[in-house]
This record gives structure tokens, sequence and C-alpha cells, in this order.
């Protein structure tokens, strides 16, 4: 399939990305104000347990090993890092802390159960892509209200009101988000040292300046792709939605019901009743003609064109740029958001939850106030030992060593924008963006407003699926050109409706609807 199917592939690879760079599917960004140094997000520089809970009611009299599950194959030396980490805290918590790998062949099955075993444990990765939603529902976690604001207070103070609504189930807290920002931020990655000595001006703001890049490519470097486009769909036609302004319903890519953001009760959309669709069409029917991507792209297995050194310009988000740059020193790549209302991704995406089995939930929660507020907590817990495991050059950012033996934490959950570090190598492109849309971001305002909308589906299982399948056998090949575009647009209309497209937006509507009104209680 095009994009849904890569959904939780692309987290999974986004995670793993994030991992091996120190900083991810989509899916996030590190130290973007340069804080990257810092000795700890605390305006407290007290390292003792009381900087870490900071109330009077924590007992850390007793010494209490704490249990925490991720999803991830083990390194095959992380118990010398676990025991480095103990170390720090036994001095500040007088706790120790077990890390139980659930490996990426059996997690679809050996998660769920993780839950309903009866198995006392303290703390867990969770995710929107592990089903943390449908997971809380069921009760297989700690009902947080009162437990997060007083055991992981500045953890709490930090969290933005998106994040915590995202956290939020029947009215209730269910998990501790990610501190960390990533963004919906998407556009072409794309080589500038292979038109050197052209008349290419540099220009990447608009699709207008991608075609004359394009077009270029085509003509002074006929060995590349001019744009990198595989079996997983050419990400244009969402970039061109999010390019003017709209925002998908279900809140990434692939999707085919969009909204206006910055209406006050936005009504559901789709593509055929977009006016400016047939501009798009055009558009990619006249770059199919052009040759700047193959006329059997969507059978083409190919992921890693671009990174391969056979294309030029590839659409996606800034992570994948970035590791892009690292990979590939000797190619020279920029980067261009064409996105117009940027908003963070669901915090949710990477989130720890507290058992419903646990029997230390205070300690764990004042655990990980410590891990995502002390550098030195956080270092030693998600990088592991310096000089061992990991090594920092000059300006923080970091490597991990002996990749064979040892791995940045599998708990992505405990990345926050100012203590995660960038990669060594990460470009200084990457740092100013992301300056750029924290800036820009605001709570409640645009897309951001509907980053906690989540939809439910269950009772259209049915239809919705099948719209699902009608928009990749009609809509891929349609936007790719292979279609003619004014009958190919009718067909699909037909094809949707005769889905059931009317029921499906009926139902998310009134789901929709109801978000908004409860955005105001």
């Amino acid at each position: 399939m095009k994009k849904a199917s890569k959904l939780i592939s692309m987290l999974l690879s986004a995670a793993m990305v994030c991992t091996l760079l120190a900083g991810c599917g989509n899916s996030g960004g590190s130290a973007q104000d340069g804080s990257a140094g810092k000795e700890s997000v605390s305006p407290s520089a007290d390292s003792s347990s009381q900087a870490s809970s900071g109330e009077e009611g924590l007992d850390t009299s007793e010494e209490v090993e704490l249990v925490m599950y991720v999803v991830s194959n083990e390194p095959a030396k992380q118990q010398e890092l676990t025991d480095n980490m103990n170390k720090i805290f036994k001095e500040k918590l007088n706790c120790t802390l077990k890390i139980n790998y659930i490996g990426w062949a059996e997690y679809p099955n050996k998660y769920p159960l993780l839950f309903s075993s009866g198995e006392s444990f303290d703390m867990a990765y969770a995710a929107t892509w592990l089903n943390f939603a449908a997971l809380a529902q069921k009760g297989a976690f700690m009902n947080l209200d009162d437990l997060w604001p007083t055991y992981a207070p500045k953890n709490f103070a930090m969290q933005s009101e998106t994040a915590k609504q995202q956290a939020t189930i029947d009215g209730h807290y269910y998990c501790v988000p990610t501190l960390l920002a990533t963004y919906s931020a998407y556009g072409p990655m794309y080589r500038t040292d292979i038109l050197e000595g052209t008349d290419w001006d540099g220009k990447m703001e608009s699709f207008e300046d991608m075609e004359t890049y394009m077009d270029l490519v085509k003509a002074n470097r006929p060995e590349f792709e001019p744009y990198d486009v595989n079996s997983a769909g050419s990400e244009m036609d969402d970039l061109f939605m999010w390019n003017n302004g709209m925002y998908s319903i279900k809140g990434s890519s692939n999707d085919f019901l969009f909204i206006d953001p910055m209406e006050e009760n936005p009504k559901l959309f789709t593509y055929y009743e977009y006016d400016k669709t047939p501009e798009f069409l055009e558009m990619m029917n006249r770059w199919n003609e052009k040759g700047f991507f193959s006329k059997s792209a969507l059978s083409d297995t190919d992921t890693e064109k671009e990174k391969n050194g056979k294309a030029a310009l590839k659409i996606h988000n800034v992570d994948t740029f970035t590791g892009l740059v690292i990979d590939k020193p000797d190619y020279s790549f920029d980067y261009a958001n064409l996105v117009k209302d940027v908003s963070n991704m669901a915090f949710t995406q990477d989130a720890m939850v507290i058992s419903n089995t646990s029997k230390h939930p205070e300690r764990a929660l004042a655990l990980w106030d410590l891990i995502t507020t002390d550098r030195e907590a956080f270092d030693a817990f998600f990088y592991g030992i310096e000089g061992v495991s990991y090594e920092l050059n000059d300006k923080g950012e970091v490597k991990t060593l002996d990749p064979d033996n040892y791995a940045a934490s599998a708990m992505w959950a405990a990345r926050t924008t100012e203590l995660n570090r960038d990669g060594i190598g990460t470009p200084d492109r990457t740092i100013e963006l992301k300056k750029e849309w924290d800036a820009y971001i605001k709570d409640g305002v645009g897309s951001q407003k509907y980053r906690s909308f989540v939809l439910d589906t269950s009772s259209i299982e049915t239809e919705y699926a099948a719209c699902q399948n009608v928009h990749q056998q009609y809509w891929w090949p349609l936007e790719l050109g292979y279609t003619e575009p004014v009958s190919g647009l009718k067909e699909y209309q037909e094809k949707m409706e005769a889905a059931g497209i009317e029921k499906v937006r009926e139902v998310l509507q009134q789901q929709l609807d109801a978000y908004i009104a409860g955005l105001g209680q």
C-alpha cells in the first residue's frame, strides 16, 4: 500500500532512526534551542531526590527495584549501561531500574498480553501505534490524574496543553507523553551539488521552483531520476494540500478527508470537492509527461534511490533530511518545508505509562521526573556511558559507539527538546528550521488545535476500509498522471461514493463537531 500501510512502519523507522541519531512517523528533533549542553532543565541545581520529586510526601527510605518494559531488541551489552545508570538512580532516589525488552519480532502478540497477564511491573513504553487509547480504555494503565502532577511535577509543568489533552482518555490522564517536539513540516530534500555549473538560482520555495529544478536535472544530469517516486507513493498529494493550508483529518499522510483548520467550524471535504485539485492533477500530469519519474513508479520497490545516488529530489520530513546529510557527507543536500501551517505531531506517539499492577507508582513517576529533567540522569539512561557506548563532540552532539553491542535507549518517550542531543553531523539547517517552527506553533491555533482529535471508525469499518481501497486503486495512478485528469477524477468520485464516503463523512463529522464543542469546556 502507499502510505496507509506505512504508518506503523514509518513510526517504527522514525523511532529507530531517532535512536541512532539520538533525536523521528513518521517521526523528532533535538536540542532545537541549542541547549544540548545544559546540566538540567530544572531551575534548581540540586540533584538530590528532593530536586527530582519536589514533593514532601515521597518516601525514599526503602530501596526499591522498578521494572520497565520497552519494545526493541536488547543490545548485547545493555546490562553494563543499566548498572551504570542504577548507580545514579540509587544515589538520587534510592531505587534501581530493571529494563525488560519485547523484541521486534514478537511485539505484535506479546505487547498486548503484557497488560492482561497480571504480571507486576511499573513502567512501559506506549504509543499511538501500540493502541495506547484502546489499552487505556481496557484498564491496562494506572490513572495519573493525581500521581503525575504530584510525583513528576516538573515534567507535568513542562507539558503543553496539547500534550496533556492527548494523554487524556475518557476524561483522565493515562500516560506521560514525550516532551520532544516533532513537526508536521514536509517538503523536498534535494541534491544541490549535481547542478553546480548550471544556471540554477538555488530557489526552492514552491512547486514551480521544484519543477524548474527537476527540468534542470533532466537536462543536465540524465543519469538521475529528477523525482524519487516508488511503490510507497509520491507524497506530493499530501504536500499540495498542506501547502494550501489544509489539514488531513486523521493527522497523517495518505488521507482522503480534509478540513480548513482556520475555519471556526470546519467541514470535511475530499479531493474531488476541492477547487484546486484540477490544478494539482494538471501539474502532475505535466511532470509525468516530462519524465520526472518512472512510468512504473508504483511497482518500484527501491525506497533509497536518493540515498544511493540514483534520484535528485524526494519529499519527506526534516529528520529524514538530517539522516541523509549524516549518512552521505560526500553529497550536498538542502531542505525546504512547504507546509503552510506547521504543527506538532502527536506527543503520544512516544509515551510512558504506569502499569495498573505497579506497586511503586509514586517512585516510578519520581524517577521519570528525574530522567526527563536532569542532564546526568538522562544521558546515563538514554545514551549510556560516555567513551564506551557514545561520544560527544564540542557542540554536545552524540554518536553511538560500537553499535553491535550498544544502542541509545528504546524508551523514546524519555526524550525532551532540551535534553535530547543532535547526532554528530546534524546540519545547522535542521536546527534553524525547528527553532522557526517552535516560534510559529501555538496551542489551540490552526492545525495544532486538531492534533488531539482521533478518528473512531469502529461503526464504519466496512465503509472506511472500502474508501481506503478505492483511494489506493484510483487516486494513486490519477495523482501521478497515469490517468487522464478530468475523466479520472470523475471516476474516482463515483467509486468513492459507491464505497460509502458519505456515511464515513457523516460519522466523522459528528465526531469532529463533538471534539470542537468539547474544547471550550
